[in-house]
C-alpha cells in the first residue's frame, strides 16, 4: 500500500519536493482508520532527569501499510533528535521498531553521524536506542530555561558570527554602546584567538560602563551550562586543545571578570527571545536563512529551552532523492533549503551559471542584485524556497506550539524575502488553513536588526541579589 501525496504547491524549480507535513498526514489518516493501530512513546534523555517525551500512534504490524512505520518514526524520530536533542533514546510499544533503529542509528548504520554526534560530542556518553515498556518509562523532566528579560543593572552583551564579533553596552536596558568587530574564526587553530577576540570585545563595552555587573553572549553552536560542546566557529581548533581550551573558555573568562553573572546561548535561542522581547509575546519559532539554517524557540510561557533547535539537520523533504547534507549525509534536511546552500543548489536549475570557486555568499549577491533587476530567474528561486518554506512550517507546527514566526537571515533580504514569505502564506492558506490564521509571520525591524540580538544576549543573566 503506497501512501498517496499530493501537494497543492509545487517549487517551480524542485517539483519533486515531497512535503514531510503532508506525507505524515497520509500516514496519520492511515492510523485513524487502522482498528489495529498501536501508541508508541519515545523518550529521549539528555541528562539526568532533563528528557523530552514524544506520544503518538503507529499502524499495526499486520496492517497492508506497515512498512511505512519506520520511515514515519525515522523521521521523526530524526527530527526530535535536532529538534531538543538527547543522548539516549526509549522507544516504547513497537519493539521491532526500536531494534530496526538501534541498527540505523549505530555507528555503521545509515545515520551513523548521528550516533556519534548526540553520543560523545553533545552528551559524553554512546548514544543508544533501546525499546521499552509503555508502563516502564521512567519520570522525565522536560523544563524551560527561564533566563533572559533582565535589563537591570550595568550590562554587556555580545554576539559571535563568522564574520564579525557584536559588542553592546546596556544601563538599565538602555544600549549606550555597540559595535560591530570584523573577525575570521573558522579556521583559526590557535584557541588564544578566541579566548582573546572574546576577551577583546568584553573590554570595548565594559569601557562604556561604570562597572560590570552581568555578561551575556550568543553564538552558533550547542552549549551545556555554558560549556562549549560543538560550534562551527572552532572548528580550525585541533580536539586536544578544543577540549582544553574551547571548552571551557566561558567559564575562564566568566572568573576573569570577577564571577559576574555570565551566560551563553545559542546565537538562535537569543534571536527567539528578541523577537519575542521586541513583539511582546512568547511562543516565537525563530528561523535563520544564512550560512546554513537556524532556528531558536521562546515557549508560551515566555522562556527558552534546553533543546538543540538546530533545524538544518530537521527533514523536511521525504522524496528519495532529495538533496544530501555534506556533513551529516542525510537527505532532504532543511540546509538545503532556507539558507545561501539552497540559493546556490537552485541557481543552475534557475539558469544561473557560477564557476565552482564562487564562494556561497557571492552567489546569493548575484541572485540578489538580479532580483533587484528584474530577473524572472532569480524569482523563480525565492519562489521555490517560499513554497518549500511554507510546507515546512506547517511540519514546525507539529513539534512547536507557534503563535509568532520570526524570519531573518541575509537569504531574506530584500525582494526576495518578500517573495518568500508571500509564497510561504500562499500555501499555508491553501493547504493549512487554520495554521495560516494562528501563525503570524514576521520579519525584524531596523531597530532589532542593530540592538535586538545585544539586548536580548546581555538580559540572559539574573543579577545576584545584592
Amino acid at each position: 500500500m503506497d501512501l498517496t501525496v499530493l501537494p497543492r504547491n509545487r517549487p517551480v524549480l524542485d517539483p519533486g519536493f515531497l512535503p514531510a507535513s503532508l506525507w505524515n498526514r497520509a500516514y496519520r489518516a492511515l492510523v485513524s482508520s487502522d482498528r489495529g493501530s498501536r501508541p508508541i512513546a519515545l523518550v529521549l534523555i539528555r541528562s539526568g532527569a532533563s528528557a523530552s517525551v514524544h506520544q503518538d500512534r503507529v499502524l499495526s504490524a499486520s496492517h497492508p501499510g506497515a512498512r511505512h512505520t519506520l520511515r514515519y518514526v525515522e523521521r521523526l524520530l530524526k527530527f526530535l533528535l535536532w529538534q531538543k536533542g538527547g543522548g539516549q533514546v526509549l522507544l516504547a510499544g513497537a519493539d521491532e521498531i526500536a531494534q530496526a533503529l538501534a541498527q540505523v542509528y549505530s555507528p555503521r548504520g545509515v545515520r551513523s553521524f548521528d550516533h556519534g554526534f548526540m553520543g560523545e560530542k553533545v552528551y559524553g556518553r554512546v548514544f543508544s536506542v533501546e525499546p521499552s515498556a509503555l508502563d516502564a518509562l521512567p519520570s522525565m523532566h522536560e523544563a524551560g530555561l527561564p533566563i533572559g528579560r533582565n535589563l537591570d543593572g550595568c550590562r554587556i552583551g555580545f554576539d559571535l558570527g563568522g564574520s564579525d564579533r557584536k559588542a553592546a553596552a546596556l544601563i538599565d536596558g538602555r544600549v549606550v554602546y555597540s559595535e560591530e568587530i570584523t573577525w575570521d574564526p573558522y579556521f583559526q587553530k590557535d584557541p588564544a584567538y578566541h579566548v582573546a577576540g572574546v576577551q577583546d570585545t568584553l573590554a570595548k563595552a565594559a569601557a562604556h560602563l561604570p562597572r560590570v555587573d552581568a555578561i551575556g553572549g550568543s553564538a552558533a553552536g550547542i552549549y551545556v551550562d555554558n560549556e562549549v560542546r560543538v560550534a562551527s566557529l572552532f572548528r580550525g581548533v585541533p580536539p586536544d586543545l578544543f577540549a582544553k581550551t574551547i571548552r571551557r573558555m566561558f567559564l575562564d573568562l566568566k572568573d576573569r571578570w570577577g564571577g559576574v553573572p555570565f551566560e551563553v546561548a545559542n546565537d538562535g535561542e537569543v534571536t527567539a527571545l528578541a523577537g519575542s522581547m521586541s513583539m511582546n509575546d512568547n511562543a516565537v519559532l525563530g528561523v535563520s536563512m544564512g550560512t546554513s539554517e537556524a532556528g531558536g524557540y521562546v515557549t508560551p510561557s515566555g522562556n527558552i529551552t534546553p533543546w538543540l533547535n538546530e533545524l538544518a539537520f530537521a527533514p523536511i523533504d521525504y522524496r528519495p532523492d532529495a538533496p544530501v547534507d555534506e556533513w551529516s549525509g542525510d537527505a532532504g534536511c532543511g540546509a538545503q533549503y532556507f539558507s545561501q546552500q539552497a540559493v546556490a543548489r537552485l541557481a543552475p536549475a534557475a539558469g544561473f551559471s557560477f564557476p565552482s570557486s564562487t564562494p556561497l555568499p557571492e552567489r546569493l549577491i548575484a541572485v540578489q542584485k538580479a532580483m533587484v533587476s528584474g530577473d524572472p530567474k532569480a524569482r523563480a528561486i525565492y519562489d521555490t524556497i517560499g513554497v518549500c518554506f511554507g510546507y515546512a512550517i506547517a511540519h514546525y507546527a507539529d513539534f512547536y506550539e507557534i503563535r509568532n514566526l520570526l524570519v531573518l537571515g541575509r537569504v531574506t533580504s530584500g525582494e526576495g524575502g518578500e517573495v518568500i514569505l508571500a509564497r510561504a502564506t500562499e500555501v499555508l492558506k491553501s493547504e493549512f488553513p487554520v495554521l495560516a490564521d494562528k501563525i503570524r509571520l514576521r520579519t525584524p525591524d531596523e531597530k532589532d536588526k542593530r540592538h535586538g540580538q545585544a539586548i536580548a544576549a546581555a538580559s540572559l543573566p539574573r543579577l545576584k541579589k545584592r
